[in-house]
């Protein structure tokens, strides 16, 4: 075996001693300033110390960070505030990657030779982030219409459900971060559309159960008395909700009852339910009183079990006790309804249309009570805009900012009047759209419409008492009152400027439908609900409102400059506009034999005790 010379061994010790000596050196030294080719977000940081890095990073990327951000979410465009909206860069954290020790002898090896591209990190504030989409949300957010089954003359009707839209808040976060830390100013928000829950076969299995519940009537036996409820009365007392992604029937105890109240009267003994009256300001409880006879309750589970059977199979049999009441004279009591929260009242010019419609629509929320945590709906409140429920044609805002005529007219002016008296009583917003137009008649930004089937107005008593709603009319108003117990020291509205100014366009139209309008610009607003107690604010809560334009429509061919076209004024308002109205934003009635004039295209705010116009 041929031995390997002293002095070879010797030189490849030394060469091992050097290697293990210039490792520990780059291990040793290594982190303490950032390798050459090392950039953060574009800044070149070689060289640096931690210290040095992280304020390079500010002076270079904190200005341009703290710019405004566009944000445009669908047709409505947002100015980002990156202090307002809790996102700032975080130097420190950006450039920390760069620097530590390492034993890697791959990665000390790199950090010699290679370059390293760093993202820069921003230092979020969840809640002032949440806010601020939120604010972007209420501008896009539109719940999925679920699909509906109801029983109309006799017949089930199925009303197809349609999708929504909601802001994926996830990657607008992500988008809106990325633009703040780079030169990117302007951010497209994320729309994903929101699905009904109820799927096909869960209304087919809806329509297939109300037709078995229309085929016949149901024999009802209580102590000596026989009476029938018929086929028709048990479709009105059906009705089908929302509940998992199924449509689940629901059966009314108390329209069941009043259907064969003639028959039970004999053996019944009325009751009724505790309740308030208002007067002069002081609210006092209503006691209740029990009756005696068939419960609504064990009515309708009786009924609800055999809606499906054959006619022979139809008939059932309920006790005769007592009918005890819904709510107790104790229970009122402890409701804790003892003042007044807030009041509003909607003025409105005269016309046959809007006394019948709004008038229909304030029986029906007046003496509403509302119970910690319910959410009040007021398409549920004021039922479908028919003929059936009361309600006549009126005007209301067509597609394009046109008015036409409609079942309903003027019943927004009752969406209006109970969100404002909402919104100064502190109940939680669930759900408010406000006219695709504005009317100079209404604050904007802080008013409400309600389509059937399409949108609706909600909202939650989230306070730990009872709410109880009184509502009244006039000729020309609605008032809106809400009772309970305050929380806050008051409520109020602040008011933003108008944005995003669109010009109204100028249309043409000689159809014999024709209602003439003036045109009135659209912007957007921001109205902030802030929360006052003990003297000092404690919440505030913003609502952004987009107004389209409204066209100003003529009626008539377009006239050449010899021959002007002939022009309807505005499709909402009769008689004289209250004060604080302008004539030229409002919608009348009343043809005109003349051409309006425009509004000026520089934004007003009409802020009278007015409120809202229809668009049922």
């Amino acid at each position: 075996m041929t031995s390997v010379p002293r002095r070879v061994l010797l030189g490849v010790g030394a060469v091992v001693a050097v290697l293990v000596v210039g490792y520990l050196v780059l291990a040793l030294t290594s982190g303490s300033t950032a390798r050459g080719g090392t950039t953060v977000q574009g800044v070149d940081i070689s060289g640096m110390n931690q210290e040095q890095a992280a304020a390079a990073l500010t002076t270079m990327l904190g200005p341009a960070s703290e710019r405004k951000v566009k944000v445009t979410a669908l047709d409505t465009t947002f100015r980002v505030d990156p202090a307002e909206a809790g996102v700032a860069l975080d130097a420190a954290a950006s450039v920390a990657p760069a620097f530590g020790h390492t034993w890697n002898p791959v990665a000390l090896v790199a950090n010699l030779v290679g370059s390293t591209e760093l993202p820069a990190v921003a230092a979020v504030d969840q809640a002032k982030l949440d806010a601020q989409l939120e604010v972007i949300a209420d501008s896009v957010d539109q719940p999925a219409v679920e699909p509906r089954v109801r029983v109309k003359k006799g017949e089930p009707v199925v009303t197809a459900g349609t999708p929504g839209r909601a802001i994926d808040r996830e990657a607008t976060t992500a988008a809106l971060k990325q633009a703040i830390l780079s030169p990117t100013t302007t951010v497209e928000a994320v729309v994903v559309t929101v699905e009904p829950t109820v799927d096909e076969q869960s209304v087919q299995a809806a329509v297939a159960l109300a037709e078995a519940a229309l085929a016949s009537p149901v024999t009802v036996r209580a102590g000596t008395i026989t009476a029938q409820i018929p086929a028709k009365a048990v479709g009105r007392a059906l009705s089908f909700t929302v509940d998992n992604g199924q449509l689940v029937p629901q059966v009314d105890g108390a329209k069941l009852h009043r259907s064969i109240a003639a028959d039970l009267a004999a053996v019944e003994t009325p009751g009724r339910d505790a309740t308030f009256k208002i007067r002069k300001g002081v609210v006092k409880v209503v006691k209740s009183k029990v009756g005696t006879g068939v419960a609504d309750d064990e009515l309708a589970a009786a009924v609800a079990a055999v809606l499906d059977k054959p006619p022979s199979e139809r008939t059932v049999t309920v006790s005769m006790g007592t009918r005890p009441p819904k709510l107790t004279t104790e229970e009122a009591k402890a409701l804790g309804i003892t003042e007044r929260l807030s009041t509003f009242t909607q003025s409105y010019p005269y016309a046959p249309y809007r006394s019948q419609n709004i008038g229909q629509a304030a029986e029906r929320i007046n003496r509403t009570l509302l119970m910690p945590g319910d959410t009040f709906s007021l398409n549920d409140t004021i039922k479908e805009r028919t003929e059936e429920n009361g309600y006549t044609v009126g005007y209301v805002v067509g597609p394009g900012g046109i008015f036409a005529e409609d079942l309903g007219g003027g019943v927004s002016t009752s969406a209006t009047a109970t969100w404002t008296a909402a919104f100064y009583a502190g109940m939680e917003r669930v759900q408010t759209v406000a006219h695709s137009i504005y009317i100079s008649r209404y604050k904007p930004g802080l008013e409400a419409t309600v389509a059937w089937g399409i949108f609706d107005m909600k909202f939650r008593n989230s306070s730990p008492n009872a709410v109880f709603i009184t509502s009244s009319t006039t000729p020309t108003s609605i008032t809106v009152s809400f009772w309970g117990t305050k929380e806050y020291d008051k409520i109020e509205a602040e008011y933003g400027e108008r944005t995003s100014i669109v010009p109204y366009s100028d249309v043409y139209d000689d159809s014999p439908e024709c209602k003439g309008q003036n045109g009135v610009d659209g912007f957007t607003i921001t109205v902030d609900r802030v929360f006052y107690k003990d003297g000092e604010e404690v919440k505030r809560e913003p609502i952004t409102t987009r107004y389209k334009p409204a066209p100003d429509v003529t009626c008539g061919e377009k006239p050449d400059k010899k021959k002007p076209g002939k022009k309807k004024a505005d499709a909402e308002d009769t008689a004289t506009p209250p004060a604080g109205d302008k004539p030229s934003d409002t919608p009348s009635d009343k043809p005109s034999s003349k051409p309006s004039s425009k509004p000026s295209s520089k934004p007003s705010d009409s802020s009278g005790s007015d409120d809202v116009f229809s668009n049922a």
